[in-house]
């Protein structure tokens, strides 16, 4: 079993930066990849990033490469994602989510994580 909380949502202009973090319980933290999605009304929920069990490889989707980055700290059990020059399109529940079967972080789909937190609000205003 693996709890997963989010934090650091929130409302902010067009142009700026967030961070959100994810603290993990449960399983020992450093044994399985990590991954951020989001879903905005309307839509199916949706890669944004992901990074295998070390932290040495990271993978973004073609929608935020270059402006989010995704990073852990074994220590304290917590995965971030930095979002910088937001978009409005970007606004969304970000939701964190473990991957057991895969350390690698090299997947996409929603449906190969195994645990999920319970999401947290951006909003990005124009």
């Amino acid at each position: 079993q693996v709890q997963l909380v989010e934090s650091g949502g929130g409302l902010v202009q067009a142009g700026g930066s967030l961070r959100l973090s994810c603290a993990a319980s449960g399983r020992t933290f450093r044994s399985y990849a990590m991954g951020w999605f989001r879903q905005a009304p309307g839509k199916e929920r949706e890669f944004v990033a992901a990074i295998s069990w070390s932290g040495g490889n990271t993978y973004y989707a073609d929608s935020v490469k270059g402006r989010f980055t995704i990073s852990r700290d074994n220590a304290q059990n917590t995965v971030y994602l930095q979002m910088n020059s937001l978009k409005p399109e970007d606004t969304a529940v970000y939701y964190c989510a473990a991957d057991l079967r895969n350390p690698t972080g090299t997947a996409r789909s929603p449906g190969t994580y195994d645990y999920w937190g319970q999401g947290t609000q951006v909003t990005v205003s124009s």
